[in-house]
């Protein structure tokens, strides 16, 4: 089976991998993600939501699954085509822009993403996406951290 850049499952055929829509607490957003992975993506769009910025007002600009390659690549398969990323205000944090959220909110956004098992494009060592999380972890040790957290979607 084709895999996404971090290792996942990634198809077309959503329910092949087990994408559904999934409520964000405290919004009123619903996020498309893999099943396997989303308490890990809900909970911290919550989280996201709560300490960082608001996710559910304005544009249109937060979204989970999208089959599709990584922008500028034909062969490396996109973190979304599997159901294991996020971006999330998109039009405020916009791919390859710098320095796009508050500096002293950085280290609670980066502090968030690790405490979910997730990477953030603002840590990217080459082109950054400030609006991009997607899941660092295995499916072995995704389902530990659900565990260990007590999160459900």
């Amino acid at each position: 089976m084709l895999t996404s850049s971090n290792g996942w499952p990634a198809s077309e055929d959503q329910a092949a991998i087990g994408i559904k829509s999934y409520p964000v607490p405290g919004t009123s957003l619903k996020m498309r993600c893999a099943e396997k992975v989303a308490p890990l993506l809900v909970n911290f769009a919550a989280d996201f939501h709560e300490v960082i910025e608001p996710i559910d007002e304005g544009a249109l600009d937060d979204w989970g699954y999208c089959f599709r390659k990584v922008r500028g690549s034909d062969s490396i398969v996109s973190n979304h085509s599997s159901g294991t990323a996020i971006d999330l205000n998109s039009s405020r944090h916009p791919l390859g822009r710098l320095n796009t959220f508050e500096r002293a909110k950085v280290p609670m956004l980066q502090a968030l993403a690790k405490k979910y098992g997730l990477k953030w494009g603002g840590d990217y060592t080459l082109r950054k996406d400030e609006m991009h999380f997607e899941v660092n972890l295995n499916a072995v040790k995704a389902a530990a951290l659900i565990k260990k957290l007590g999160v459900k979607a």
